[in-house]
């Protein structure tokens, strides 16, 4: 069934949250990458709290959906997720990148709920095509998620993994480009142009959708075109904003890690409708 106006609304608030913790996270312990996180939030939250088929009282279960966060950078965001699905406390959110903590500053498989460490970038699509081949060959219901970042797809690695998924026909495997058109230090025309996004995923013989990445209704249009497409894998080119939710912030390169200062994160609070 399509998303209701209700639900809607009700993950746009939840959107609105995360976004909120995750700066006072990132504030906190005066380290962290915001700007992606941001981006990447209403695909996450959508995958998490709506689509996929989880549930912390069973982390276990083989029959379970899997998400890599491939562009681990953004894992506050994946945190505040889990969180919100019962796999840790919310005040864990306060632990953000502090020794010994659960919430370090990519994910780690000691972190209720994570699937896959990722720190390095290009390795978390090979990872999620393995365990999809996996799944498959169980007659697991499953489905795998890989949620990439644009700049990461200047690894080769990421075509290697792609070049092979379509030769198992891994229908059950969506990769998720967080296209918000800015990496590092410049956008991604500045440091490698991608050119032909779509044309190049189609040419390695994905199945190609692309969709405003903050639309939820979008969002959940895509995700239902991926599942029903039973020929190989999807992946969905998700238009986004490097920051999304906070003026200063959208569209800078500057903003992919760097602190929050009290001033920054008050600015930020007041635009997303939040208290200090």
């Amino acid at each position: 069934m399509p998303l209701d106006e209700k639900r809607i609304a009700e993950l746009n608030e939840l959107c609105r949250t995360f976004r909120i913790d995750v700066l006072k996270a990132i504030h906190s312990i005066q380290s962290g990458h915001p700007g992606g996180s941001l981006s990447v939030c209403e695909i996450l939250t959508l995958l998490y709290q709506e689509l996929m088929n989880i549930d912390s009282a069973k982390p276990d279960d083989p029959n379970r959906d899997r998400l890599v966060l491939c562009k681990g950078h953004a894992a506050p965001m994946l945190y505040r997720n889990l969180i919100e699905k019962g796999f840790m406390q919310k005040d864990s959110m306060g632990t953000l990148r502090r020794i010994d903590s659960l919430l370090q500053g990519h994910p780690s498989i000691h972190t209720p709920g994570v699937e896959m460490p990722s720190g390095p970038l290009g390795i978390g699509l090979s990872a999620a095509q393995g365990m999809a081949i996996g799944l498959k060959l169980n007659n697991s219901p499953a489905r795998v998620y890989a949620v990439l970042g644009d700049g990461e797809l200047n690894e080769g690695a990421v075509w290697e993994a792609a070049q092979s998924a379509p030769k198992f026909k891994l229908s059950n495997l969506t990769a998720v480009v967080d296209y918000n058109k800015v990496q590092l230090d410049g956008t991604t025309d500045e440091i490698m142009p991608m050119i032909d996004i779509e044309g190049k995923w189609r040419s390695f013989g994905w199945n190609v959708i692309r969709c405003d990445g903050h639309d939820l209704k979008a969002l959940d249009g895509a995700f239902k075109a991926a599942r029903e497409y039973t020929e190989g894998p999807t992946v969905i080119i998700a238009d986004t904003v490097k920051g999304k939710g906070v003026s200063f912030m959208e569209g800078k390169a500057a903003w992919h890690g760097k602190p929050v200062s009290d001033d920054d994160l008050a600015k930020a609070i007041a635009e997303l409708g939040g208290e200090n």
